[in-house]
């Protein structure tokens, strides 16, 4: 996962700019100790013994930077050296979060060419709180940083994503919370090295400016994240029909002023629109030729709405 893009561009909280921890990376100075031994290095800034080297100065230290109020921070795994993203879920407030992620990332579905739903390498259930679990994923960037330099690069975006919502509609999940926010990219092939989980222009220790390719030359791979609104139906329970639970986007016409249960599948179809109609059309006149295709998925009536097969057909015409 990567920074909240709400966060300054100094990397910090308004709140933190003494580097101070935060109330929220509490609960990562308290699993330090624990997580090291399970194989998960830390920043220094969240072990037991750390004091802000920032104290006193404006300089961008390593050890005072934060990640703001997100349930996620950046971690290497001891093993390999690989950076790695810990994300805390409260199994109370997102019981099925933890289920559908493993459904994705267990073998034949894990190496489906088709699958697009971020890869979980292991869950661990927190020693000191039993409602807390602490879900380890690769560290992954923002779907839109750096900018999408050319038409092809964003309808690739576009196909892989509509590819990725098919895989897990055709398994009967539906996200329920599609939104940039939730749509992110392995950034490997484009980085000269590892970037700083806040100030990503910079590698990771700070030391040196990170060189950024373009997608065209070295092509990345997008990821739908974050399923804590998801679920996973079974046959008989097809088509589903649930209460409104509202998501990122508070525009979706069936939850305006309505508590009837609707179908999340078509809902999940609005999402997909609004995130390319936000992401794409609204950011210039080189994508105006998706208007029509937004126009469809946007749909007040979601009876209206294509199915995401015809959607991903679309894509390929």
């Amino acid at each position: 996962m990567a920074l909240n893009p709400a966060a300054p561009k100094d990397g910090l909280a308004e709140k933190d700019k003494s580097g101070e921890l935060l109330d929220t990376e509490v609960f990562w100075k308290k699993h330090q100790r624990w997580l090291e031994q399970r194989g998960y290095k830390l920043r220094p800034r969240y072990h037991e013994e750390w004091i802000s080297s920032r104290h006193g100065t404006d300089k961008n230290c390593p050890d005072a930077l934060s990640l703001t109020t997100m349930p996620i921070v950046d971690a290497i795994r001891v093993s390999d050296g690989t950076y790695v993203s810990l994300k805390r879920v409260r199994k109370s407030y997102h019981p099925y979060e933890a289920e559908i992620i493993q459904f994705f990332s267990t073998e034949p579905l894990a190496s489906d060419p088709q699958n697009h739903c971020v890869p979980t390498y292991e869950i661990l259930q927190s020693t000191i709180d039993d409602d807390h679990i602490i879900i380890v994923m690769p560290w992954l960037r923002a779907v839109d940083d750096p900018r999408f330099y050319t038409v092809g690069e964003g309808v690739e975006c576009v196909r892989q994503i509509c590819e990725g919502v098919q895989f897990m509609h055709r398994h009967r999940v539906a996200h329920r919370d599609i939104m940039n926010l939730n749509i992110m990219m392995d950034p490997k092939p484009i980085l000269s090295e590892m970037s700083n989980p806040v100030i990503e222009e910079r590698s990771y220790d700070l030391r040196r400016s990170v060189k950024i390719y373009t997608r065209t030359k070295h092509p990345v791979r997008y990821y739908l994240v974050d399923f804590g609104l998801s679920r996973k139906y079974s046959e008989d329970e097809m088509p589903p029909l649930e209460e409104p639970i509202r998501g990122g986007v508070k525009t979706v016409p069936e939850f305006q002023d309505s508590v009837n249960p609707c179908n999340p599948f078509p809902t999940d179809i609005y999402y997909l629109g609004f995130f390319i109609r936000e992401t794409f059309v609204q950011k210039g006149p080189c994508f105006k030729f998706l208007q029509s295709f937004v126009d469809d998925m946007v749909q007040k009536d979601p009876a209206k709405r294509p199915t995401i097969d015809e959607v991903v057909t679309r894509t390929r015409t």
